[in-house]
């Protein structure tokens, strides 16, 4: 994961604000935001995988590859359009971005048994045309820009709950976003952390809102909402 889990294994990340030291956002600190964390999670997944086979979970699950990919396709996103994934975990997103066509697809992510686990299930769905890269997004080296298609399925949540200075890692998290989208490039955000006008506000500068995809919804107390936000940002 770099610095949060996009494919990779693992259950969401929503921690809200809450009692026990919360950050100035409202987020209580977590062992989810840091890396220490993840390379343990990977490190037990590639384990498994290497025992078992077994690939690990999908955050968010399937369906939240499904309408990414539909996004995608809806609005004729080229086959070979550049394509990074943003804490790409297990690799599963880039597994099913490949058999969809896909041809110019990145994965990034700071834990590198997270890279090793999607390179070995990458290799054994037989795939070839997919870049691995270990990366920290915060502290990104100087090879990566010009995507047109950025993807975040649970990085940014992660980031959020790091117990050391979230706020300015997410304010670096945009400042990155900004360095490797093209001008007019899309990204696309899954957060269950944040809700869509937060999203909003946290991606003001240098983005506007394209789309919001629709999500699951709940209803509680005669109340209803949605437990994720999806959302299209278009870069200016």
């Amino acid at each position: 994961m770099s610095a949060g889990a996009d494919g990779g294994g693992g259950a969401a990340v929503a921690v809200g604000s809450s009692e026990g030291g919360p950050l100035e956002d409202g987020f209580v600190p977590s062992a989810l935001g840091t890396r220490e964390h993840w390379d343990a999670v990977y490190e037990r997944e590639l384990q498994t995988f290497q025992e078992y086979g077994d690939t690990g979970e999908i955050w968010f699950g399937e369906e939240s590859m499904n309408r990414l990919i539909r996004w995608m396709q809806k609005h004729k996103i080229p086959l070979d359009a550049s394509v990074l994934d943003i804490g790409t975990g297990n690799g599963v997103f880039l597994v099913e971005l490949a058999k969809f066509g896909f041809s110019n697809i990145t994965g990034i992510d700071y834990s590198p048994s997270a890279i090793q686990l999607s390179g070995s299930i990458i290799e054994k769905e037989g795939l070839s045309n997919i870049k691995l890269k270990v990366e920290d997004f915060l502290n990104l080296s100087t090879k990566l820009s010009g995507f047109h298609i950025c993807i975040d399925k649970g990085t940014f949540d992660a980031i959020s709950l790091n117990p050391d200075n979230a706020v300015e890692k997410r304010k670096q998290y945009v400042k990155s976003l900004s360095r490797v989208l093209k001008v007019k490039g899309f990204f696309l955000i899954t957060s269950c952390n944040w809700t869509k006008e937060e999203l909003l506000n946290e991606f003001s500068e240098g983005f506007e809102l394209f789309e919001e995809l629709p999500t699951p919804k709940f209803s509680f107390g005669g109340r209803s909402g949605n437990s994720v936000a999806a959302l299209v940002f278009q870069k200016t």
